[in-house]
């Protein structure tokens, strides 16, 4: 059985804080007992009172419960959601550009693409690219031309000196320009 990652209490353990609590212990009692919150003993021991006999014999009470809401009486039925699947393979657009053609707002068409599995855009097809040819070798000539900046003398990453401030440096490069 797959426990959720933060549980308290694995199978053995819940088992062990119903008998507690059947045992007549208190909640708060058997709670502390086994190191968990007293909600966590009050959860476990509506589980179990709950659970049918066959459940509580197979020890299905004793699984973690889906996530998963029990009921969405706001999600759309699969007529509402036809459309927005047909225009999602006829032009493969977003969901924020479906969500004008089909008059819907983008996350709820996000929420019936990923569960259609049609979230993710089919890539598309590799264009083709035009070739070219020289007549010889080094017909074709590329250069790359960038200004980079003028350094009087070495920095501080180079030197590892910082005797002059930007404002000593702009002084001395005035007075240089000035005399030239």
């Amino acid at each position: 059985m797959k426990v959720h990652g933060n549980a308290a209490l694995g199978p053995a353990g819940r088992l062990a804080l119903v008998e507690a609590i059947e045992s007549g212990m208190t909640f708060r009692a058997a709670a502390a007992a086994l190191n968990v919150a007293p909600a966590t003993a009050h959860r476990w021991w509506h589980r179990w009172r709950e659970a049918g006999h066959e459940e509580r014999r197979r020890g299905l009470w004793l699984e973690d419960r889906s996530s998963c809401p029990r009921r969405q009486p706001r999600r759309l039925s699969a007529a509402e959601e036809k459309p927005i699947l047909r225009a999602r393979r006829e032009t493969n657009l977003g969901p924020g550009r479906l969500a004008g053609i089909c008059r819907r707002s983008r996350s709820t068409i996000w929420k019936v693409l990923h569960r259609h599995g049609l979230s993710r855009r089919r890539r598309a097809d590799r264009g083709t690219y035009r070739r070219y040819e020289w007549s010889r070798p080094g017909a074709l000539l590329h250069v790359d031309v960038a200004r980079l900046a003028r350094f009087e003398r070495p920095g501080h990453a180079v030197t590892g000196v910082r005797d002059k401030t930007g404002a000593e440096k702009r002084a001395l490069w005035a007075t240089s320009t000035s005399t030239a």
